[in-house]
């Protein structure tokens, strides 16, 4: 599990791909000093293994499922990448249950900024947004973001970007219609289930 507060901005350094998989290296010195071997991390808010590391980068394998289901595919050498640790049981829950299991890929539809903050819109997959709220969370490239509006007409959510979220993971360099990873938050699918279940049983 994770959180979605970002530990490090990596970047890639290398891709190898098969037939049926990619094995990516990441470049953290950071996160390196943290890991082990099979260890989780959640890399641009997908849950990846890792397979082999040494003091300045880490190998996770992504199997063709993730890379097509996910903006994970559209990486390139040199692409930078949020990188969060699995959750201690004694840290602090600072952002929002993550999983790191991505629902979808939205796009960026829109970036404007002020002197203290940037607003992204973003257009999410028609069938996640029942499962997004205004003021609720929701996690975006690993970010655990706060929705400030939703457009349910164009199927848009936007967030407000601090200048501390922005210096501290890879949306800042984020573009009209690049890819991004979103996850809805988890309680809202497990509310939907249990309703739908409880009317099977009647």
């Amino acid at each position: 599990m994770f959180t979605g507060l970002i530990q490090a901005v990596g970047q890639v350094s290398a891709i190898v791909r098969q037939e049926s998989s990619a094995k990516l290296q990441i470049k953290s010195a950071e996160i390196c000093a943290q890991i082990a071997q099979g260890d989780s991390v959640s890399v641009n808010g997908v849950c990846l293994t890792v397979t082999s590391f040494d003091s300045q980068s880490f190998e996770v394998d992504v199997m063709m499922q993730t890379l097509n289901l996910t903006s994970t595919g559209a990486l390139g050498v040199g692409s930078p990448v949020n990188l969060e640790l699995a959750t201690r049981t004694q840290d602090r829950l600072g952002g929002h249950i993550v999983q790191g299991h991505v629902d979808g890929v939205a796009k960026v539809a829109g970036i404007s900024a002020d002197k203290e903050w940037t607003r992204m819109d973003i257009a999410v997959p028609a069938h996640l947004m029942k499962y997004v709220v205004a003021q609720g969370s929701i996690c975006i490239e690993g970010v655990s973001l706060t929705v400030g509006e939703l457009n349910d007409g164009l199927d848009q959510v936007s967030v407000w970007l601090i200048p501390e979220t922005l210096a501290k993971t890879n949306l800042a360099a984020k573009k009209i219609s690049d890819p991004l990873n979103v996850e809805v938050d988890v309680l809202a699918k497990y509310v939907e289930r249990l309703i739908a279940r409880g009317q099977d049983d009647k």
